[in-house]
């Protein structure tokens, strides 16, 4: 038998495959078990006499995993204690002050001479320990839902360094990411540097990409964005971007018109466009 222990519900599946009669191969594909598993399983359930009865009126859960318990105990593992687990306590307690699993393995080595254990095994203890964890409160995502054409976030993104496509000059560059909110629809550019006149442009790009405005635009405290807003145009600043006329309901200082919300239709894209940001990242390498 295995060390793991059978879905309690696919046993429940095979006490009625069994009432029915159904062949213990057949019952063993249905259920995606080995011949080996199937049988062993089978023995203890008919041994509890579980196997008697009517194929709509199965055991309990709990009855099962009880019978089970009892006639199959999970075998252990050739090591089933880690041979860092005197240290359990202490590495828990490193562990909560923010220290990482290298840091804690090179702590030990430093102070404890009898301390004999591998990084591998600090790894393990310390992914059993933050499992064991209750989630923390940055743990938590909340989805925020928003109306159509209502808000927009925007951030930069490191992408390493790329061949300039006008100097040929391998250059730092970024992503500018601008999602609407409701339908997670994207736009992505990547760009060589985070002026402000590169700012202003890349939304005037993805405002006429999405055919509209969002009524708010939420900068993920972007420099470029931040300072302007907390304190304004600097003094003397040239190379902002001047707007033409016919386009007034782009500027970004001005109250937008909201985008179509057909525009907008459709959920859960965010996953599908990252991948397609990756992408265009590869292909301007």
């Amino acid at each position: 038998m295995a060390t793991r222990r059978m879905d309690m519900h696919r046993l429940q599946e095979l006490v009625r495959l069994l009432r029915l009669e159904t062949g213990h191969h057949k019952a063993a594909k249905l259920l995606a078990m080995s011949p080996n598993t199937e049988r062993a399983y089978r023995r203890a359930l008919e041994e509890a006499g579980l196997l008697a009865g009517e194929a709509d009126v199965l055991p309990e859960l709990a009855t099962l995993k009880a019978a089970v318990t009892a006639r199959l105990p999970l075998k252990q593992s050739a090591q089933c204690t880690s041979s860092v687990e005197p240290w359990r306590e202490r590495v828990a307690t490193l562990v909560r002050k923010g220290a990482g699993p290298k840091a804690i393995f090179d702590r030990f080595k430093l102070d404890d001479k009898d301390f004999d254990g591998s990084l591998q095994a600090i790894k393990r203890m310390v992914r059993s320990i933050r499992r064991g964890e209750p989630p923390k409160a940055d743990d938590v995502v909340i989805r925020v839902e928003t109306a159509p054409g209502q808000v927009a976030q925007v951030d930069f993104g490191y992408v390493g360094k790329l061949r300039h496509p006008d100097t040929g000059v391998r250059r730092k560059a970024w992503v500018f990411v601008m999602t609407l909110g409701y339908s997670r629809h994207m736009f992505a550019d990547i760009v060589f540097d985070q002026r402000a006149v590169t700012w202003q442009r890349l939304h005037v790009a993805a405002f006429e990409h999405f055919k509209g405005v969002v009524a708010t635009v939420v900068p993920d405290n972007l420099k470029a964005a931040v300072i302007r807003a907390a304190f304004g145009p600097r003094r003397g600043a040239v190379g902002e971007p001047q707007l033409p006329r016919d386009r007034a309901a782009l500027r970004l200082q001005d109250r937008p018109r909201t985008a179509a919300a057909a525009e907008e239709e459709g959920q859960g894209r965010v996953g599908r466009r990252l991948r397609e940001t990756k992408l265009l990242r590869d292909v301007r390498r």
